[in-house]
């Protein structure tokens, strides 16, 4: 099977031997993925052998590219404004997003967020959003700029059309045991986030017996590939590793936190 003039089964073989890829090679097996010319299997036996041998920086921030140039990428310029979002990797009470998000917009920044949902025993933006009666988080690229313009902030989930190859290549992932790996971890979150047309980010790793990483070195490796990889594809970015050994706020549960998230902007 050939994807772009090159074999992927060469592929497989060079990663399976611990080699390099080109970064125009990972680019072309991306986008090969993303048309359908690429199957399933094989791009599970190049997930597992990459899973075991890693991903240097260049070839990690060519997985990303080649994520994001499977989609749409929005472009706010015109609307004459600073466009900026913050993504957290999750915690236990985490509703920073729903009171940082309209801040900033009071402050004349866009925040053009795209959120997820929760993962494992990590509430996400999107359910919290959803417990409000009537809110809808799936707009058009029509809605969404309409609503940037009018009150500086929109938070939906993602669409179609949003880096489609990193929902494609997620779905592999989880059913190949081979989520766990920043190098995998990186491209999903950073090509959704340039695509979004945020031109800075502010990301906060989170640490803990209450987070995903447990392990301080771990975190702030995790929070420098963000930065670099994001860095590299345009966009201002920071990273902070903050302590999730207990809840954020006082609320937890979707509902609750929405309820705490607007006391304190009032």
């Amino acid at each position: 099977m050939s994807a772009d003039g090159f074999d992927v089964r060469e592929l497989i073989r060079a990663k399976r031997d611990r080699r390099a890829h080109a970064p125009d090679q990972i680019r072309a097996f991306v986008a090969g993925f993303a048309r359908g010319d690429v199957p399933d299997y094989q791009v599970s036996a190049w997930l597992m052998a990459a899973f075991l041998n890693g991903l240097d920086a260049a070839e990690t921030d060519a997985l990303t590219e080649g994520l994001l140039g499977s989609g749409r990428r929005f472009d706010w310029s015109a609307l004459g404004r600073p466009t900026a979002d913050k993504h957290s990797t999750g915690g236990v009470g985490d509703k920073v997003s729903l009171i940082l998000a309209p801040v900033a917009a009071a402050c004349g920044v866009l925040v053009p967020m795209v959120s997820g949902r929760g993962l494992g025993h990590t509430g996400g933006t999107l359910d919290k959003l959803e417990s409000i009666p009537g809110f809808r988080t799936r707009l058009s690229p029509e809605a969404i700029r309409a609503q940037l313009d009018r009150v500086g902030v929109v938070m939906v989930g993602q669409g179609p059309d949003l880096a489609p190859a990193d929902g494609k290549l997620y779905a592999l992932r989880d059913v190949t045991g081979t989520v766990e790996r920043d190098y995998f971890i990186v491209p999903s979150i950073v090509s959704k986030k340039i695509a979004e047309g945020a031109g800075a980010i502010a990301y906060d790793v989170k640490c803990g017996n209450g987070a995903f990483m447990k392990d301080p070195g771990a975190a702030r490796a995790l929070a420098l590939r963000l930065v670099a990889t994001t860095r590299a594809l345009g966009a201002k970015a920071a990273a902070l590793v903050t302590d999730m050994s207990q809840p954020l706020g006082e609320a937890v549960g979707n509902a609750l936190e929405v309820r705490e998230a607007v006391a304190l902007l009032r």
